[in-house]
C-alpha cells in the first residue's frame, strides 16, 4: 500500500481504474391506458431520434409498451425525460432486470467473511447485491466458497477484485424453475392453472406432505425418484438448457 493512504482510500484508488459509471441501457415506455400499441412505428422511430438521437433497438411488446436499448448515459438522461410520443402521455423507467447481471465466484479464502463486508469491498465494481450459496446438511445450513454476486449492467465483467485478490467471474445459472402444485418446470404455482400433483407419488389431489405412498415417482420422468430429485435427467435436462440460454 503507498504511503499516505488508508485501507479505504487505497481500495477505492485501485479500483477506480477497473470501473466506469454504471447507467441502465434498457427502458420500457409506457401509457396508461395501453394505448402505445396502436401508434405507428414511424411517429415513434421519429419522436426517439428526434429525442435522443440513434438507439441500438427499439422493440414495441405484446403489451404495447417499448422496449428500448440506447448506447451511452447520455441518452439515457434525455430518454427518462421523455413525456409524449404524438399526443399520448408516457413514462419511461429502466426495465427491472434487463439492466443486471449476475455471476458467481469461488474463493475459499472468503469463505468465513461476511456478505456485507464482501459488498463493501465490491461496491465500487458495480456490485449491488452479494449472496452466499450455502448447503442444508442435518436441517443446517453451511455456508460454501461460493457467491453470487448482482450487477447493475447487464454486462459481466470477467473478474473482480476483493482486497489484494482478483476473482474469475462466471455466469451465475439459476435452478430449473418447477412449479410446486402441477410439478412442471418453466412456471410457479403462482401462474398455474392446472390441477395438484404430489411431489413424491405423481398422483393428483394432493401434496407430498399429505402422501402416505412408499413408492416415489416423479411426474416429469416417472423415475422412481420424487420430482425435485436433483438427479432427475429431465431436471438435468432444463438445466442445460438454463445453461445454453446463458
Amino acid at each position: 500500500m503507498p504511503s499516505g493512504l488508508n485501507y479505504s482510500q487505497y481500495r477505492m484508488a485501485s479500483n477506480v481504474l477497473h470501473h466506469s459509471n454504471a447507467y441502465s441501457k434498457f427502458f420500457i415506455v409506457s401509457s396508461e391506458k395501453g394505448d402505445l400499441k396502436n401508434v405507428s412505428p414511424i411517429l415513434i422511430h421519429k419522436t426517439i431520434i428526434a429525442v435522443i438521437g440513434d438507439v441500438k433497438s427499439i422493440k414495441k411488446l405484446h403489451s404495447g409498451q417499448l422496449l428500448i436499448e440506447i448506447m451511452n448515459a447520455k441518452q439515457s438522461e434525455q430518454l427518462m425525460k421523455l413525456q409524449k410520443i404524438g399526443e399520448i402521455q408516457v413514462k419511461v423507467a429502466p426495465h427491472h432486470s434487463l439492466n443486471h447481471s449476475k455471476g458467481v465466484i469461488s474463493e475459499s479464502e472468503f469463505q468465513r467473511d461476511l456478505e456485507d463486508d464482501i459488498l463493501e469491498c465490491l461496491k465500487d465494481q458495480k456490485v449491488i447485491a452479494v449472496r452466499r450459496i450455502t448447503i442444508k446438511r442435518n436441517n443446517q445450513n453451511f455456508p460454501t466458497k461460493h457467491v453470487i454476486l448482482t450487477f447493475n449492467t447487464p454486462v459481466l465483467p470477467k473478474s473482480v477484485k476483493i482486497a489484494y485478490m482478483n476473482c474469475p467471474v462466471r455466469h451465475f445459472i439459476p435452478n430449473p424453475l418447477r412449479c410446486f402444485k402441477c410439478q412442471r418446470f418453466g412456471h410457479t404455482i403462482t401462474a398455474c392453472r392446472s390441477k395438484q400433483i404430489c411431489a413424491r407419488c405423481s398422483l393428483p389431489d394432493h401434496d407430498s406432505n399429505n402422501c402416505s405412498s412408499t413408492t416415489p415417482k416423479c411426474y416429469n420422468y416417472n423415475g422412481d425418484h420424487p420430482a425435485f430429485f436433483r438427479s432427475c435427467p429431465r431436471y438435468k435436462q432444463e438445466k442445460e438448457i438454463l445453461t445454453v440460454k446463458i
